[in-house]
């Protein structure tokens, strides 16, 4: 077979559920048929952006698997982000060993369009649970993870299922100069991603001196389907997940379609308000104009716009191996 014959040379998309997200990545969301890394500190927005990404692929008509291997999916905040729980798979294993076996099979199976395992340092070896506390198990997790992505990538790619491995960070010991933080099951992760997002939590978002939501920052620290190191700030919001009405005022903004001066957001001759949430309001009581700036800036950075299905993107013309 000649590469040229292959007219598999498109990547399909799962969006994000995040404007500017969507637009770092370059494609308008998350590959199809690839591995995905999300990864960053407690309480960083990992699992909401993971569970946008479930809800995107929902509406798109698809089905979806969650394997939480942290015992700790919150039904109610998933629902409330647009998860449609009841037709959700979930999988809480008691290994990791059962995690991966489980992912593998929903993968091969060919029937699951996006599968999240949250997180890869609960995936724990079989041998670290029967053994005691204290035990020394050198490398299990990362020979564990190493095993099991030389199996998945192949199946992911004939299937064409996204997979979404949640990852935390831990410190090395005795680092002087650099980073410190790595992140836990090995390297193998690493090489096997086409896409890590680095999310951080750098702000919080304040209502009448009450905290409401944070403010996040996602740095795409590897991708083979577009350039990276592009980065994207939203809000999510407490109960509410991403605000929408934030990422189409904030890209409005960058993309001159909606005017700051001073304080006031304006739209045209629309006043949005006075001041981010004023404006962020304005928006959510008003769709047709949200959806209205939302179409400009899709356009703007060559995006399908609002209900339009997301273009499959071909790699010939777009991919930088990374």
């Amino acid at each position: 077979m000649k590469l040229g014959e292959n007219t598999n040379m498109q990547v399909g998309v799962i969006p994000t559920g995040a404007l500017p997200l969507d637009i770092a990545l370059g494609i308008g969301g998350v590959p199809r048929g690839r591995i995905v890394e999300v990864y960053g500190p407690e309480s960083s927005g990992k699992t909401t952006i993971a569970l946008h990404i479930i809800a995107e692929a929902q509406a798109a008509g698809g089905v979806v698997a969650f394997i939480d291997a942290e015992h700790a999916l919150d039904p109610v905040y998933a629902a409330k982000l647009g998860v449609d729980v009841d037709e959700m798979l979930i999988s809480q294993p008691d290994t990791g060993e059962q995690a991966l076996e489980i992912c593998d099979m929903l993968v091969r199976s060919g029937a699951i369009d996006c599968v999240v395992v949250d997180s890869v340092a609960a995936l724990v070896p079989r041998a670290e649970i029967e053994g005691e506390i204290g035990d020394t198990t050198v490398g299990l997790q990362a020979r564990l993870m190493s095993q099991a992505l030389r199996k998945l990538a192949g199946s992911l790619s004939r299937s064409n299922t996204t997979c979404v491995f949640i990852n935390q960070l831990r410190e090395k010991i005795g680092v002087m100069f650099g980073n410190p933080e790595t992140t836990t099951g090995g390297r193998a992760l690493k090489f096997y991603s086409s896409v890590r997002l680095d999310v951080r939590r750098f702000d919080s978002v304040k209502k009448d001196g009450e905290f409401i939501g944070n403010r996040v920052r996602v740095k795409v620290v590897k991708n083979k389907v577009a350039p990276p190191f592009r980065q994207a700030e939203f809000d999510i919001m407490y109960g509410e997940g991403i605000s929408k009405e934030g990422c189409v005022l904030d890209m409005g903004v960058e993309a001159g379609f909606v005017k700051k001066s001073g304080s006031w957001f304006n739209y045209g001759d629309e006043r949005l308000g006075q001041g981010r949430e004023a404006a962020k309001r304005t928006l959510k009581e008003h769709p047709d104009i949200r959806n209205e700036i939302e179409n400009k800036v899709r356009a703007e950075y060559n995006l399908p716009a609002i209900g339009e299905e997301p273009i499959a993107t071909d790699l010939s013309a777009n991919s930088i191996e990374a």
